[in-house]
């Protein structure tokens, strides 16, 4: 599939101009109907055949095959979850936390990746570090005091703030050789870069599909290292989370796949592995080689207004507005959905493979 022919595939754009992928990706017609053919067939037919779990648990399985591939994992090491914040909190909750831990993070941080720690302050006595950065970018001296006697380091891949790309890889080195553990939120690099979670080393890898990968609100997904298993205390339990469960004496899976307590729809998950494959066909390679282009036409245009890199880093293009929220009002009211950000005060811009030169001019035009 080429950009243009998932463009023709995506029905919301031919009712707007779409730079909001950051927040929520539009949808194409085949991932949709992904999950209506799965639901019909679930509720229609299986009772009568194979059975409601047979096909449950099956779409599941298939599904967790697909999402760890393009992560570069194990599908035993890969959980399925509702949402990047869903798995955050399944990690946080699974530690044994003691009063005086610390947990350190950025201070670019997405709430999914900083309420969390917010309330084990509350309720367990932890500290939190954050580490200032400027212009999206981390010291890594700083980051080395700040992990010193830390249990876990929480960062992004990519920052939601200012499009930069962390050196996760190198963060991960200074995290473990001060004995911390490591959380990564993945949910703006997956369906625009590459991630493989084996280069980084990460103990844990939260993200979801409902952004660059276009896929359907509901379905995210965990990488848990299995050496990092055997540090955690879980709390949850359900017949899907256990080997076996019609055992006298229960016992977890081995794998990310004890997070999964009971019953959920499959649907988001199989449009997810169609919204995976669906990029996957594109080429990532095409994807960052055609939000290269679009955003440096995007940046030239906004001068110095700009926020984010002024090369290439991401699809993310944060600028400056005197008033952010009525600039996206207004720019909304032509057509052109964009975001504002808290910190910075800015507006955002998200542009993916499907936007088109002509889009990136409308909105300098609307701008100017």
């Amino acid at each position: 599939m080429d950009p243009a022919e998932l463009r023709a595939a995506i029905p919301a754009l031919d009712r707007c101009t779409y730079c909001n992928t950051g927040a929520s990706g539009p949808s194409p017609r085949n991932v949709v109907r992904a999950a209506t053919d799965f639901l019909e067939h679930h509720a229609f037919e299986a009772p009568a055949d194979e059975g409601p779990y047979t096909v449950a648990f099956d779409a599941l399985e298939a599904a967790r095959e697909v999402a760890a591939g393009h992560l570069g994992a194990r599908p035993e090491d890969v959980a399925l979850t509702r949402s990047t914040a869903d798995g955050i909190n399944l990690v946080a909750n699974a530690i044994d936390w003691q009063p005086g831990d610390v947990v350190v993070r950025t201070d670019l941080e997405h709430p999914a990746g900083t309420l969390p720690w917010d309330r084990l302050e509350d309720t367990h006595d932890i500290e939190v570090r954050v580490v200032e950065t400027e212009a999206g970018r981390v010291d890594m001296d700083d980051l080395k005091d700040a992990v010193d006697g830390s249990r876990l380091l929480l960062t992004s891949s990519l920052t939601w703030s200012h499009g930069t790309q962390l050196p996760v890889g190198e963060m991960v080195d200074i995290a473990h050789d001060a004995g911390a553990q490591v959380l990564v939120d993945a949910v703006q690099s997956v369906g625009q870069h590459p991630v493989d979670v084996r280069e980084w080393g990460a103990d844990f890898v939260a993200t979801a599909g409902h952004k660059w990968l276009l896929g359907v609100w509901g379905s995210g997904m965990l990488y848990v290292d299995p050496d990092a298993l055997a540090r955690l205390q879980q709390t949850r339990i359900g017949y899907r989370s256990v080997q076996d469960m019609g055992a006298d004496e229960y016992a977890y899976h081995e794998g990310a796949r004890r997070f999964e307590v009971g019953t959920t729809s499959p649907a988001p998950y199989v449009a997810l592995a169609e919204a995976i494959e669906t990029m996957e066909s594109v080429g990532l390679d095409t994807v960052q080689s055609r939000v290269a282009g679009l955003t440096d036409r995007l940046k030239a245009g906004l001068d110095d207004r700009l926020l984010s890199p002024e090369h290439y880093e991401s699809g993310l293009v944060t600028f400056e507005a005197d008033d952010p929220e009525a600039t996206v009002e207004r720019l909304g009211e032509q057509g052109i959905v964009v975001r504002s950000l808290p910190h910075p005060e800015a507006v955002r811009a998200s542009i993916h493979v499907f936007n088109t030169p002509g889009e990136i001019d409308q909105l300098l035009d609307a701008l100017a």
